[in-house]
């Protein structure tokens, strides 16, 4: 009998324990975002208050993400969805219509789109068609390759997390303004670094880096893919090398989930070298913040254009 009742209190024990850490768990903001740059902010500002996860990784292409049965469920529990917007992450648009979850949808005090309030670049004018390959009607998406953007971008995770929990505006005012402390402080150590290499040509794989070029003044004179997209033929290739030569280009920036095989071939012709350049949090295991994204990326770029 004793045994018996040990049992059940043993049982009774992990059943609250089990109770108190969903409470726990209920009382946070849960936030669903779509990028791990995003969830990463989420986290500065939230802080405490906040459960975070995002649907897609670092060492993913966010614009093709399978979308999943889980995604679904998470969207459903979700008491705020923070988006990348302009067309990027589109694919999360019917995932938050089958969660049926009224409180993020658009419009609603549960819904951020973190582009608002950026400086867009490259807004295709004039007709557009699937010639012209994965083009964006808002605008390049990219915006997150400039760390100055994390301003706006913390400023819409604010008013969203204080829609959700007015009383703890504060909390969430005073943890952005310490993190916007810190990234002007790395501004500074970043501009600096980069100041010498004004001017420089660069290549990409895709063009995800208007943002970064234009912040740090370096000019993206050509890209792996001849059209967002669009695999390059051997005789774009030659065409690249050639404009490469002719322009001195030092490295071509690749992220984590494009093939190097061509990169490689072009770097062997030219004597570039080509830079893993992760874009988000998590596109390589050293980079587990939104400002060591940036640590890391500009480290790379200064060594390899001082060489």
């Amino acid at each position: 009998m004793f045994q018996q009742k040990k049992g059940n209190l043993m049982i009774a024990a992990c059943l609250g324990i089990l109770l108190f850490g969903s409470i726990c768990s209920a009382e946070k903001i849960r936030v669903v975002t779509t990028s791990s740059d995003l969830a990463d902010m989420v986290k500065v500002v939230g802080s405490d208050k906040v459960e975070v996860v995002s649907l897609c990784s670092g060492v993913q292409d966010m614009h093709s993400v399978e979308p999943k049965p889980s995604m679904v469920i998470k969207l459903k529990a979700a008491n705020l969805v923070v988006k990348v917007g302009m067309d990027l992450d589109m694919w999360v648009d019917g995932l938050i219509d089958a969660a049926r979850n009224p409180s993020i949808r658009y419009g609603a005090k549960g819904y951020v789109d973190a582009s608002v309030g950026i400086e867009r670049l490259e807004v295709p004018k004039g007709k557009i068609d699937a010639s012209m390959g994965d083009i964006h009607l808002y605008g390049n998406p990219h915006y997150q390759t400039d760390p100055t953007n994390a301003i706006p971008i913390t400023k819409n995770i604010l008013e969203g997390l204080c829609r959700i929990a007015p009383k703890e505006g504060e909390y969430f005012k005073h943890n952005r303004d310490e993190y916007l402390k810190k990234l002007e402080e790395r501004m500074v150590i970043w501009d600096r670094e980069m100041e010498k290499f004004k001017g420089s040509n660069i290549v990409t794989y895709h063009n995800s880096c208007p943002y970064l070029a234009m912040r740090f003044g370096l000019n993206v004179v050509g890209h792996v893919e001849p059209k967002p997209g669009i695999p390059p033929s051997p005789a774009y290739l030659a065409s690249l090398i050639n404009l490469m030569k002719e322009k001195k280009v030092k490295v071509i920036l690749v992220e984590p989930y494009f093939p190097l095989k061509g990169c490689e071939m072009v770097a062997k012709k030219t004597g570039a070298k080509v830079l893993i350049f992760p874009t988000s949090v998590g596109g390589v295991k050293e980079v587990r913040t939104y400002l060591e994204l940036f640590e890391y990326n500009i480290n790379q770029l200064v060594k390899a254009l001082a060489e």
